[in-house]
């Protein structure tokens, strides 16, 4: 069977009067929200339920589900060891599950577990949905670094695991909203905690599940959210289903939103086709920034898009501009997806005949051998943004009052320990900020002293 329903619920550990100790009645709209989404739960009589959470192993590249035959978990964290949990897992779903993304290469499994105890994310739903429903199985699976889609994609292959085994499946995607709602909370306040919190009590209210990739990730940073990604898993699983969706619940005395919420699919609709939707949306703006960069970038771009896709070098052609061809300069290339670095590498002074090869070799290394990132996959070339820089040759800094963060960038070295930094980096305004951060990726402590070089770039989009 497909998925039957789903729900979004917060996880505050509050919410339990053995943690609350009279507190939890704060939250009182919620915990009545809460019994009603898992008594909503109880009535399909579900044999599976799915359960993301924010809090079990996280990576930046890797979805990992919970393997093994069930976990147990407590509140001794939170001062309250007596609550106690345990969970059976679904193992023939998981291993379903685990076998279809290994077949489409996706990013998930059953490897990487380093604590295999329930978090408190996956606590507290399971503890309300026993006082209704205890005839069940779990399938516990986190969160992770990778794109909306990703997790959009990952939700559709859960759903097509349980249709495969005729599954009576309903999904809870556990999820804190923003942690930033007022200046006595213990994250502190941010204005953009109020409108994430907006933003995502509309989706959940309204059903438009379209809307969860409009997120920006600086807005979900500043919000200092926790659910958004849980939601879009969720949101997968109930791909091209019309949904009648009710938020139960929202509050947030404590400075963190907490929304509860309902879900019940029912037929099938191609207008709800959201991930197919924003994959050509995705593809479309990047034909368009394709269309509008310049001679490098699109030199760049050719070389990453057939390495990711081939794995070969690309085919030097013989229209680049001269100045590629004639010219020999240290050339940096940086990849960025979703406004976040995706790989950079690069040379400060010319190691190859011409720029051309210099974009060639440094675009390569930037999308495969950034010791920060795993290798771009060919579903991320899409999302991934190009800017070349091209570096005039480093000079010894006379006057250090004459250099400019937003021009200028550096070179510091202590002996064969080197570091640089690019100018005009989003958050560094300072020389002493740039000195800083120079130092500490070439390993220099803040008190040793350095030459300092600088230099210009040309920068290219």
């Amino acid at each position: 069977m497909s998925i039957l329903a789903a729900v979004a619920v917060p996880h505050p550990p509050v919410i339990f009067e053995e943690v609350g100790q009279g507190r939890e009645q704060t939250i009182s709209k919620t915990i009545d929200a809460f019994r009603k989404a898992m008594k909503f739960v109880a009535s399909f009589k579900p044999d599976t339920i799915v359960l993301t959470t924010p809090h079990s192993e996280l990576y930046i590249d890797y979805f990992h589900i919970a393997g093994g035959k069930g976990a147990d978990g407590d509140f001794a964290q939170f001062g309250a060891p007596q609550v106690k949990i345990h969970a059976d897992y679904d193992q023939e779903f998981v291993a379903a599950l685990e076998k279809m993304c290994a077949e489409r290469n996706f990013p998930a499994g059953t490897k990487g577990e380093r604590n295999p105890a329930l978090d408190h994310a996956s606590i507290i739903p399971l503890r309300y949905l026993n006082e209704v429903w205890t005839d069940y199985k779990v399938v516990r699976i986190g969160l992770s670094g990778q794109s909306f889609l990703q997790h959009y994609k990952l939700g559709q292959m859960i759903r097509e695991v349980s249709e495969k085994l005729g599954r009576r499946t309903v999904f809870i995607a556990s999820g804190d909203l923003s942690h930033k709602l007022l200046a006595e909370g213990p994250y502190g306040f941010a204005k953009e905690g109020p409108e994430f919190d907006a933003k995502i009590t509309e989706i959940l209210n309204n059903g438009d599940f379209s809307e969860f990739f409009d997120f920006s990730p600086k807005l979900c940073e500043a919000a200092g959210e926790c659910g958004h990604r849980s939601f879009i898993i969720m949101a997968g699983a109930l791909d091209g289903k019309t949904v009648k969706s009710e938020l139960l619940s929202y509050e947030g005395p404590f400075g963190v939103g907490y929304a509860v919420a309902q879900f019940k699919p029912s037929r099938s609709s191609k207008k709800r086709l959201f991930g197919d939707q924003y994959a050509e949306k995705q593809h479309k703006e990047a034909e368009e920034r394709r269309h509008n960069e310049d001679a490098f970038v699109q030199w760049a771009h050719k070389c990453v898009e057939t390495f990711v896709t081939t794995g070969k070098h690309a085919e030097m052609p013989k229209d680049l501009v001269p100045e590629m061809l004639q010219n020999r300069a240290g050339v940096f290339v940086t990849l960025h997806k979703n406004g976040q670095l995706r790989g950079c590498i690069g040379t400060f002074l010319p190691v190859r005949e011409n720029i051309a090869l210099e974009i060639w070799h440094n675009a390569v290394a930037a999308c495969s051998q950034d010791p920060r990132f795993g290798a771009v996959r060919p579903d991320e070339l899409d999302e991934i943004e190009y800017s070349v820089d091209v570096l005039t040759t480093p000079q010894a800094v006379k006057d250090i009052n004459a250099l400019n963060p937003k021009v200028d960038g550096i070179i510091v070295q202590n002996g064969e320990r080197r570091g640089l930094l690019l100018p005009d980096i989003e958050g560094i305004d300072t020389l002493a900020q740039q000195v800083a951060i120079a130092k500490q990726k070439a390993g220099i402590a803040p008190n040793e002293p350095i030459n300092l070089f600088s230099f210009q770039v040309k920068r290219h989009h």
